[in-house]
């Protein structure tokens, strides 16, 4: 492995969801040795890091974010030695190892707050944040982001517990200095082991406003995202612990804003390495509200990359990703998942890797796995959808079949389905009944037959990661919008000193034109990548896009192209 320090800016990394991906036991969910099992696959695909979604001792509220043993690796996963085996086994392939770590908050079983739970003298009682009952209720009117009030009764010492998610997950108190000391401590452990990187989830909600005021225009989240504190306490952890190790840092940013990503992410690696925000994943968020059933907005997308593009270069680093383990799939989403599966899936994936930033590929994204299409409430596990069901359906009245409609667009589990290794029962993934249903499409949608296939979406992926290093305007350059008030296209061009790069892209199922800007030099430039067979393989000026074709077209001046 390159021993450069910034390996990342040229890097693509692979988001693993542990329980969904391999399993070696057969016990119906994925394990560490499932992950082993898979690494050669994996190197094929020539991904350079494996972020892993938790694996530590948890009691599975919210699939491993409700951590209750940083120390420990859930029996239901393996064990240390097996953790261990992953990092040698990773490392001899040349993949790199960053987990997930959840500091913003605990399990309710985690011993510091079973330790605070009903005992105001306990020494972990000021671990978490307690609030006296005002006017006989709720301390203020926050919101938990899964539905109902932020804040849980304690009937011993009657004083309410602040839980920004599920109840089973109390709200760490990071204005206490032994919290922050064990945070370091957590870190420093994995990181002697050999980890490479860390993942800090939703990190930029641990400073909260400590007068706790009630919210009288929203849920909460104004007083405690980027909160006042945030960046004091990132720069003590960065400069304890990740500078001392050299590790990888991605801070997941909920709601977050440019601004505050400019620091976060900052060149001078005082905080974090990169970030993660999701602004570009709310444009079928109408007003704002994610249960509802609603296409995306095309412009809202092209402004919203547009606006993060500019306002990142030369200040800090974005990780530029469509899927992970809390979006529904991609394909689903945004392409076409049944006629244009395949080539929706590749012009997907070239629209965001063409961009700065370092990209993350969620398991299964490389084959074009879609949504599973549930049509029945007890098919789903995630605690936010049946949540949500219940809230909407028997609170607000919305009709079943219409909350159906809008868990399969919009659910986390859409993309917690089994991984689709081959056709086989249950896809591979298991040869018992796994925890969540395999999506139906596994016989023709799967690992194997996308190995098999030159022309697969895997290859495609495969493609896009070599480009990566191979052109450095594509980590370099500057970005700029060239058709932002187009219909159907998101075209954008990358410029060096050396290397312009155009990424035109039709989002669309009908065909389209667009004329490449006046000055690009057509003659000396190339097609470097596309998902369509091109009858004519000279560069004009005049581009018509099938549907959902995409088209990286790159000019060198140092070695131009001569068509």
């Amino acid at each position: 492995m390159t021993t450069d320090p910034n390996w990342w800016k040229t890097a693509t990394i692979y988001q693993i969801y542990p329980k969904s991906f391999c399993d070696s036991t057969n016990k119906g969910t994925g394990d560490i040795q499932g992950i082993i099992s898979k690494l050669d696959y994996l190197k094929l695909l020539g991904v350079d890091a494996i972020w892993l979604t938790p694996v530590y001792q948890s009691p599975m509220i919210d699939n491993g974010y409700d951590i209750s043993d940083y120390y420990a690796i859930n029996p239901d996963f393996g064990t240390m030695a097996d953790f261990d085996q992953l990092l040698v086994q990773a490392h001899q392939r040349g993949i790199r190892i960053i987990m997930d770590i959840v500091v913003n908050h605990t399990s309710t079983e985690h011993q510091w707050f079973q330790s605070a739970l009903g005992d105001k003298s306990s020494p972990y009682r000021d671990y978490y944040i307690w609030k006296d009952p005002v006017d006989g209720g709720i301390p203020n009117n926050w919101q938990s982001k899964f539905g109902g009030s932020a804040w849980e009764w304690d009937e011993k010492t009657e004083q309410y517990f602040l839980h920004l998610f599920a109840k089973e997950q109390a709200d760490l108190n990071w204005e206490n200095p032994n919290v922050r000391a064990e945070v370091k401590e957590v870190i420093s452990f994995w990181a002697e082991k050999g980890v490479d990187g860390f993942r800090l989830d939703v990190i930029n909600l641990i400073s909260k406003q400590q007068d706790f005021p009630n919210d009288d225009v929203g849920d909460g989240r104004r007083f405690y995202t980027d909160g006042p504190r945030v960046h004091e306490y990132l720069q003590e952890i960065s400069e304890a612990v990740f500078q001392k190790y050299g590790s990888v840092t991605v801070g997941e940013m909920s709601s977050t804003t440019l601004e505050h990503c400019q620091q976060y992410s900052s060149l001078d690696n005082k905080e974090l390495s990169m970030v993660f925000n999701f602004h570009h994943l709310k444009v079928d968020y109408p007003n704002g509200e994610k249960w509802t059933k609603a296409p995306f907005d095309f412009s809202m997308l092209k402004q919203i990359f547009n606006h993060w593009q500019t306002g990142l270069n030369g200040r800090g680093w974005g990780a530029l990703f469509w899927c992970n383990h809390d979006q529904p799939r991609v394909v689903s989403r945004l392409g076409n998942d049944v006629q244009y599966r395949v080539e929706s899936a590749k012009m997907l994936a070239a629209s965001v890797h063409m961009m700065q930033g370092t990209p993350y590929i969620f398991q299964g994204e490389e084959i074009g796995m879609t949504n599973p299409g549930y049509t029945s409430i007890e098919q789903y596990r995630d605690v936010e959808s049946t949540n949500m069901y219940d809230i909407m359906v028997k609170q607000h009245g919305v009709e079943h079949d219409e909350m159906m409609a809008i868990l399969a667009q919009k659910s986390r589990d859409n993309s917690r389905t089994p991984m689709q290794w081959n056709s086989e029962q249950y896809a591979g993934f298991s040869k018992a009944q796994p925890w969540l249903e395999v999506a139906s499409n596994y016989p023709e949608v799967n690992a194997q037959q996308a190995v098999a296939d030159n022309d697969s979406v895997f290859y495609f992926y495969q493609q896009l990661i070599k480009l990566r290093k191979q052109i450095e305007v594509i980590t370099t350059g500057s970005y700029q919008d060239l058709y932002p008030e187009h219909h159907a296209v998101f075209g954008y061009q990358r410029a060096s000193k050396h290397q312009t790069l155009i990424c035109l892209n039709n989002y669309y199922g009908e065909e389209t034109e667009c004329v490449l800007p006046q000055g690009f030099d057509c003659e000396k430039a190339h097609y470097v990548l596309g998902n369509y067979e091109l009858a004519d393989t000279k560069v004009s000026q005049h581009q018509v896009l099938r549907p959902y074709e995409t088209r990286i077209i790159l000019l060198d001046k140092l070695t131009p192209f001569n068509n």
